[in-house]
């Protein structure tokens, strides 16, 4: 009768203890542990975050600290940090909430356009994934890079084709560099390869010359026909008389850093540098401004026509007007200075 009782004691026991733990697996395992009304909420884990780190981020967001504390460490989650960008949603127990930050990482759209040079490009990159800008002009300006992939310095823009892309948020620099390098081999396919032969320029000439045509006009319809003229120039030996390629020149040079030049003048044209097209012939060295894919078509399927000539359109803002003969261009060209003096443009 003794030993039953002792038996009977030790089950109750048991089943005390196996309700406990139930109610604990449940309530630690089962129970929605969020604590914001959204339906969702995203954080970001760095590649070098630390588990109390990832703890601190997480505590506005749930109700029960402790309760995620404690399940963390059972399934050894506080070991095995994942970097990336993770979602928690509304409702979420702390086992869903485990999975998902650790194997549930959600790539990121990534976009860039009109940067004017590389350091532009990283800074713009930089607020949208994890690598730093620094990072990012160390893996642009690579040598070794360049070199096995035929950019210089100054061609080397033209290889980050603007778009919209899909990325890891904790993608690195160097990662992001290479995927866009396979970008830019997978744009220059045969076909454009093609047309490239055909205009008579090589991949970097054509991105050179979108450049200038990007620069020129952000008006798609006329680009084809602004690249026409220029392919005409250089066909014919002319010089290209770019004026986005002056002011280039002239961002360069110290008097001009932090300026705005909203008129070309006389002596934009003496500026000694390889960028001005009014002194050398054929296209500058590299590139400009990052081109948008429509001005890299633009000169690929350019226009074919007799103009030499364009001036901007003071009647239709953004717009040139198109001339064959010097006469006429000097006509158009006088009526756009008659505006920007109305205009009180003087520089």
């Amino acid at each position: 009768m003794y030993f039953k009782k002792i038996l009977l004691a030790i089950a109750l026991i048991g089943l005390v203890i196996i309700a406990y733990f139930s109610y604990y697996i449940y309530n630690v395992m089962l129970v929605p542990n969020t604590a914001f009304n959204n339906e969702e909420a995203f954080i970001y884990v760095s590649s070098s975050t630390t588990y109390d780190e990832v703890k601190e981020d997480l505590m506005p967001l749930l109700k029960d600290i402790d309760a995620f504390d404690a399940l963390a460490k059972r399934k050894k989650y506080t070991t095995n940090i994942k970097a990336g960008k993770y979602r928690i949603g509304k409702d979420m127990t702390n086992n869903d909430i485990i999975n998902s930050i650790r194997s549930k990482n959600i790539p990121i759209t990534v976009a860039f356009n009109n940067q004017k040079s590389l350091e532009e490009l990283a800074g713009r990159i930089s607020s949208q994934i994890e690598a730093d800008s620094t990072d990012l002009i160390n893996a642009f300006n690579d040598e070794s890079f360049l070199d096995s992939n035929n950019f210089s310095k100054s061609s080397s823009l033209g290889m980050y084709l603007p778009n919209s892309y899909e990325f890891f948020w904790n993608t690195s620099a160097s990662e992001f560099r290479d995927r866009m390098l396979k970008e830019y081999n997978r744009y220059w396919n045969t076909d454009r390869l093609k047309k490239a032969k055909l205009v008579g320029l090589t991949p970097e000439e054509v991105l050179t010359l979108a450049s200038i045509v990007h620069e020129e006009s952000k008006q798609k319809a006329e680009q084809p026909r602004i690249a026409g003229v220029y392919v005409n120039r250089l066909r014919d030996g002319w010089p290209l008389q770019a004026d986005p390629t002056l002011k280039f020149a002239a961002y360069q040079l110290p008097e001009y850093k932090n300026t705005v030049i909203k008129r070309v003048l006389n002596e934009h044209k003496e500026i000694v540098s390889p960028y001005n097209t009014y002194m050398n012939p054929g296209l500058p060295p590299g590139l400009i401004t990052m081109p948008d894919v429509s001005a890299i078509e633009a000169v690929l399927n350019y226009e074919k026509h007799k103009y030499f000539y364009f001036a901007a359109d003071a009647e239709r803002l953004g717009f040139h007007k198109f001339a064959k003969s010097l006469s006429q261009h000097n006509q158009n060209a006088r009526a756009y200075q008659r505006y920007l003096s109305q205009q009180g443009i003087k520089r």
